[in-house]
């Protein structure tokens, strides 16, 4: 029987001790703000494969107190029925700079101590690629990172690592979800275990462990980038840029890595001095997020007045990396897919020739660009598509290598990049590393990024896309939607507009017109929307539901002989989607 508000009401004002979210649902009661107490209290925020995230209330359903520790007992639980000398392997803490983060990761760690698992535990904010990396390098058994990475100010997190430095995929996230419905009674809110001066706490069991993962990880950093045959770094004293971490944890990693490389005098990096220290507000930026527009305007600014034509930048988590050029006068912010591909061929061309090219391997997820696939099969490489999100490409990754691939990169196009040989997550540090040595080479070339783009649109074609989201009303909406489009043809429709379509793929359903048995190679969900389909033209595009937006995200790409062409192209297939298959003036789907 499905329990009323006041009993919701009253078991979570049981269990939380926190006194700010107990006032929040005291007020809402006083109040008698049913609806709101029920959006609240009446489903459980969700843990899948990027954890937690969400907006930091009172409530079972949002990011507090109450609902870390819970998360955190049930992780502990998973841990110790299915991995092996936890308590002794222990799991790595980290946090961002965001409100909240540093209580959420005590109150993780407490939760652990009281089991009886040892905690390395990171003792100020850092960026969240030194998580999975500590895993690896402390051997861990997991890792927690306390972030919402680019989300709004009011957000916060909760991101686990398995012990092969790779988030979770399933069914892990499976197991744990059971085992914190399991394990709901708070064992203890004590966080005295680590809230000593050094951050050890007064529990044995704690050990303050930044120092020597990030000590670590800068070594590796300088190894994976040098050139094959260089024992030191080149330099490159003529070349500068701008930096801005955007009010998060960049400025630390991005400067020692700067200093560590010795390309060219730390003076020659000029930071945007309004976003350089972290601030939970983000006070000068509408979105924490360097895709999004205008979060570059402060760093163009500063380029103009310094007269310096490359901006870098991080998300506030610093697991996120974008690039901006002034060429011909004109700023140039690359797009994911572009970065990538100036990353790969750089990549490629340094530390690509030690072995026979068929054992290396590169990989990107299916809403990235198609231009990767064809640079791979031009050199000879091996090329793997994954699904979304680098849980899927860290993991896959490892695959690879345990077959005896050498794995030399991965990317997403929303501006993620991995360089295995650091770790197997993206990192906005190790990422920058990698492009600042390729700016050096192709300076070597009289080459500029932008040049060089251009070189690999000559010899490959231009990929040029149409991204784009729809904002939906709720996931009933978004689900109706794609029952709708799936029931337009059996088995599937085979045209948009005047293209035909030539493969279909479905994953929510699980279908695949170009495989033998229409199974698909990539996993299935039937609980995420996903469609992929390539048409004439030399066309792709995928749709799909956001796993943690009222989103229905559009991922348009054309390859054509020009520039002009393929923009057509890809502008067109937008077009036709709107209009024959998510129709916003009847769905009441909203673009962006």
């Amino acid at each position: 029987m499905a329990r009323t508000t006041q009993e919701l009401a009253d078991e979570w004002l049981r269990l939380d001790k926190d006194d700010s979210t107990r006032n929040e649902i005291q007020s809402l009661l006083k109040r008698g703000d049913t609806d709101e107490l029920q959006q609240r209290l009446g489903t459980r925020i969700a843990f899948g494969t990027a954890g937690l995230r969400g907006p930091m209330k009172a409530g079972f359903a949002c990011m507090n107190a109450l609902t870390v520790i819970q998360a955190s007992q049930g992780l502990a639980a998973y841990l110790l029925e299915t991995e092996h000398d936890v308590q002794h392997r222990g799991v790595v803490i980290g946090r961002d700079a965001r409100h909240n983060s540093e209580k959420f990761a005590k109150l993780a760690a407490a939760a652990f101590v009281a089991k009886g698992i040892r905690v390395w535990w990171y003792e100020t904010p850092s960026h969240t690629p030194l998580v999975p990396f500590g895993v690896r390098h402390l051997n861990a058994v997991a890792g927690i990172m306390a972030t919402a990475s680019h989300n709004p100010a009011q957000d916060n997190g909760y991101k686990v690592y398995w012990s092969n430095g790779c988030q979770i995929i399933p069914p892990h996230d499976v197991g744990i979800a059971a085992a914190i419905l399991k394990n709901l009674e708070p064992v203890t809110w004590d966080t005295s275990v680590v809230d000593g001066e050094d951050g050890d706490g007064c529990s044995l069991l704690v050990e303050g462990s930044l120092s020597l993962v990030q000590d670590k990880y800068y070594e590796v950093v300088r190894t994976a980038v040098l050139r094959n045959d260089e024992e030191e770094t080149p330099t490159a004293p003529q070349i500068s840029f701008v930096y801005t971490p955007m009010h998060g944890l960049g400025l630390l990693p991005m400067t020692r890595t700067v200093e560590i490389l010795d390309l060219f005098p730390i003076e020659n990096m000029h930071v945007v001095e309004s976003q350089a220290e972290p601030d939970p507000d983000f006070p000068t930026v509408k979105f924490p997020n360097p895709e999004e527009k205008g979060a570059l305007d402060l760093a163009k600014a500063l380029g103009d007045k310094e007269s310096v034509s490359l901006i870098l930048a991080s998300d506030p988590d610093a697991d996120r990396l974008a690039v901006a050029e002034k060429y011909d006068g004109e700023w140039h912010q690359y797009t994911g897919n572009q970065l990538g591909i100036l990353l790969a061929s750089y990549i490629f061309e340094v530390q690509g020739q030690t072995g026979p090219t068929n054992e290396l391997a590169m990989l990107a997820s299916t809403v990235s660009s198609r231009m990767l696939a064809t640079f791979a099969s031009r050199r000879g490489l091996h090329y793997t598509e994954t699904l979304t999100g680098f849980k899927w490409l860290g993991n896959v990754a490892r695959d690879l290598s345990a077959q005896g691939y050498e794995v030399l990169f991965a990317y997403e196009e929303a501006l993620g990049y991995m360089i295995p040989a650091v770790v197997h997550d993206k990192d906005s540090i190790s990422a920058a590393a990698v492009f600042l040595m390729a700016v050096a080479y192709w300076n070597e070339q009289n080459l500029k990024p932008f040049q060089k783009l251009q070189q690999l649109y000559e010899e490959l074609g231009y990929f040029e896309e149409a991204n784009t989201y729809l904002i939906s009303p709720s996931p009933a909406v978004t689900n109706e939607v794609f029952k709708t489009i799936r029931a337009l043809r059996h088995p599937h429709p085979t045209t948009l507009g005047s293209r035909k379509i030539l493969a279909w793929r479905d994953l929510t359903l699980g279908y695949d017109s170009t495989t033998k048995n229409h199974v698909p190679l990539l996993p299935v969900d039937s609980t995420s929307q996903m469609i992929t389909c390539d048409l004439d033209d030399q066309v792709r595009f995928t749709v799909r539901g956001s796993g943690t937006e009222p989103k229905i995200k559009l991922y348009i790409e054309c390859r054509a002989s020009t520039r002009a062409s393929a923009r057509a192209g890809a502008d067109s297939v937008l077009k036709d989607l709107l209009s024959e298959w998510f129709l916003p003036e009847k769905t009441g789907l909203r673009l962006a």
